[in-house]
């Protein structure tokens, strides 16, 4: 599907939670002095303008990270994704939005090493671009799950892959659970996350039931509800990580009543975190 651009929806409150925890997946990786491999299915832009056309048809921000950029006494978690937002803006102004390809190089390291997919001509161009000379930064203009099937196991051989589609195409949810399930194969020891929406139609739970069917261990999932279940559109925002970093769901327990609070547009908001499936041995 290429007619999806995410710069209608950069830093909305799906971002946030999103972009959150995977900074919290990254800064897990750097606390070893040892390279890491981030690869991406559905990479985008790097930057988004929120003066742009786009950003401002929807105003999405406005109820995500324009609330977080006036927040104050963030978790710890919080503000060191929020750091990396205020890195590419200046000091009072929020001008731009940095996509997860642009907030995992930020964190990344000289040997570390970057593949993002991008299908979109657009985007792709725009995305080459942003990252001309750097050398640990691969940009693929193909399809996002081939690609990094393609790559597994990667070099390094510890990492993470983010699998983050539109969904505009009901048999995405489909490939997401296919590809999970191949990927786990190739790359046992990687950490796999994936973004969903929650959305009326439900069929965000059959992908995470085929998923769990696949007997894949170590599964996490965090779901943040922000609307109405009843209300049409996106109401909350999914991330299932297989093989979660050691107390990542303690770090969670402690930043996302925070999120929810500030990110609530009803009444009645609220987060869940539980085990799709637990770490083998906890069964």
């Amino acid at each position: 599907m290429l007619s999806y651009l995410h710069g209608f929806h950069a830093g909305n409150f799906a971002d946030i939670h999103k972009h959150h925890i995977l900074v919290c997946l990254i800064e897990a990786l750097n606390r070893k002095n040892k390279p890491w491999s981030y690869l991406e299915t559905h990479a985008g832009k790097a930057y988004y303008a929120l003066d742009s056309d786009e950003a401002t048809k929807t105003a999405e921000f406005e109820e995500g990270i324009a609330r977080l950029w006036r927040a104050y006494n963030q978790p710890s978690s919080v503000a060191h994704y929020v750091d990396q937002v205020r890195a590419i803006n200046a000091e009072t102004s929020l001008q731009r939005y940095p996509g997860s390809p642009a907030l995992v190089a930020g964190l990344s390291r000289e040997a570390d090493q970057l593949h993002l997919m991008e299908l979109h001509p657009g985007e792709a161009r725009q995305l080459k671009k942003a990252f001309a000379g750097h050398l640990n930064v691969g940009v693929h203009h193909r399809d996002g799950f081939e690609g990094v099937l393609s790559l597994l196991p990667p070099k390094p051989n510890r990492g993470v892959v983010l699998v983050d589609p539109s969904y505009e195409v009901k048999t995405e949810y489909d490939q997401v659970a296919s590809f999970i399930a191949k990927a786990v194969k190739r790359w046992p020891n990687g950490c796999f996350a994936v973004w969903y929406p929650l959305l009326s139609a439900d069929r965000w739970k059959f992908m995470l039931e085929k998923i769990r069917c696949t007997g894949i261990t170590n599964v996490l999932c965090s779901e943040l509800t922000i609307g109405d279940a009843q209300e049409q559109g996106m109401y909350g925002s999914g991330m299932l990580i297989v093989n979660p970093p050691w107390q990542l769901d303690e770090t969670l327990n402690l930043s996302e009543p925070w999120l929810v609070e500030l990110l609530a547009q009803r009444a009645g908001a609220k987060r869940r975190l539980y085990w799709l499936a637990p770490p083998a041995g906890d069964c």
